[in-house]
């Protein structure tokens, strides 16, 4: 009967990619230290550059469908090259959904510009009419996240942006391997990035790609991770047009590009086991009363790796999330993402110098538009939510636990 818990399974341990190390990271990663060989554009022999970032850069531009890919340090990295690469700068505005992940919000500060905070919608992500509301004659891009997994509309988002003459940021740090329409995330936008950081569908531990169909936002961004160089690599790959400028230094290793090379050929693998997982515990909650489901637009394109549960009342949320811990079910209401208007960095206004903060002629702070009170629906939705992860250590016995105990809880809480 479902529902009925004879014996509280062990809890799971949470995670993706770094899970699912073994043999092939162990393979690549010595072949790097045997060659003596862990920086990216020369070794021991200066007329055959080490391959491993390369043929990381080659694969990830293969896998996701862009002319041009380029590995650097982080998810976080990826964002301030990427958004310095479209020329963002002082006097311009980025509009960002409100619930994200820190560097959402700091790489726009970073480059001098101010992050305009929106709505999210059902599906988690940027809700499509604020561009409506926050576009200004300032507006130079919108940040698309593809929040934990799942993608947002994006022929609605990039047709709409595309009319205002906005630059379309994908961010698909927590989305490698999502598809919407059958095109995989990063595809979509002028220039995405990804985050192999250690949670992260798949991990180096710390990494980041940028990808793009346009030369010259590759070039930039080139330039941008090395210092201002454009090395014959990269030359080969797109003739230099650009002045040079200077640039700051995000360049991946070897040893990373190694485990992520690795781990990137085991994304499908990965999907293909999370989605099977969510299947069954979605066999099981579906349609109870009270409870909903994130809204997904394209269910075919999903990760499969967290599941949201939307409950209507939000003063029940508590005692479900209590229970379900109680039965060693991991759940929380959050992944590591925030309401930014709750976040230091946003309640101070500041960048490491008064005069590079793009809040600095508000006479009050926060000012109107960076406060919780001026995101009600956001608000709304991540008090009502909660969120179930699933992972590659997960067993179809461990789905069935998870859904048979949220049948448990709802009757308890719900019923």
């Amino acid at each position: 009967m479902p529902g009925v818990i004879t014996m509280i399974r062990p809890r799971p341990v949470p995670g993706l990619g770094c899970n699912a190390y073994g043999q092939e990271e162990e393979t690549l990663v010595l072949d790097v230290l045997r060659r003596k060989e862990p920086f990216r554009y020369y070794g021991l022999n200066p007329q055959s550059p080490p391959p491993m970032v390369a043929q990381l850069e080659n694969e990830m531009r293969d896998s996701i469908g862009t002319g041009y890919a380029l590995a650097v340090t982080s998810g976080s990295a990826a964002l301030e090259v990427a958004y310095a690469a479209i020329g963002l700068g002082p006097g311009d505005e980025v509009i960002v959904p409100a619930w994200s992940w820190v560097s959402c919000f700091t790489a726009i500060v970073r480059v001098g510009a101010r992050p305009v905070l929106c709505e999210i919608d059902d599906t988690l992500n940027l809700d499509l009419a604020e561009l409506d509301r926050l576009v200004t004659p300032r507006t130079k891009a919108v940040s698309v996240i593809h929040y934990q997994g799942v993608a947002a509309e994006m022929d609605k988002l990039v047709l709409a942006a595309h009319r205002k003459g906005l630059f379309v940021v994908e961010d698909c740090a927590q989305s490698l391997g999502t598809t919407y329409q059958g095109r995989q995330v990063g595809s979509w936008g002028d220039v995405a990035i990804f985050s192999f950081q250690y949670n992260k569908t798949a991990t180096c531990g710390e990494g980041g790609m940028l990808v793009t169909r346009d030369q010259r936002i590759y070039e930039r961004a080139v330039r941008l991770h090395d210092l201002g160089n454009y090395r014959p690599y990269h030359a080969a790959i797109a003739a230099p047009r650009e002045p040079a400028f200077s640039g700051g230094q995000f360049r991946m290793s070897e040893i990373s590009a190694a485990v992520m090379l690795a781990q990137l050929r085991k994304v499908p693998t990965i999907k293909a086991h999370c989605r099977a997982l969510q299947s069954r515990v979605l066999a099981k909650i579906s349609g109870l009363p009270g409870l909903s489901l994130r809204r997904v637009p394209d269910a075919d394109g999903d990760f499969g790796f967290e599941i949201y549960l939307l409950l209507d009342d939000a003063d029940k949320v508590a005692a479900f999330h209590a229970k379900l811990n109680a039965l060693n079910v991991n759940c929380g209401a959050r992944t590591g993402t925030y309401g930014q208007y709750n976040r230091e960095y946003v309640k101070t206004g500041l960048a490491h110098h008064p005069a590079l903060s793009p809040f600095r002629e508000f006479k009050e702070w926060p000012a109107p538009g960076y406060r919780a009170e001026d995101f009600p629906r956001t608000e709304a939705l991540t008090k009502r939510w909660i969120a179930l992860p699933l992972g590659w250590l997960y067993t179809t016995e461990d789905a069935d636990y998870i859904g048979d105990c949220v049948v448990k809880v709802h009757a308890e809480v719900l019923g």
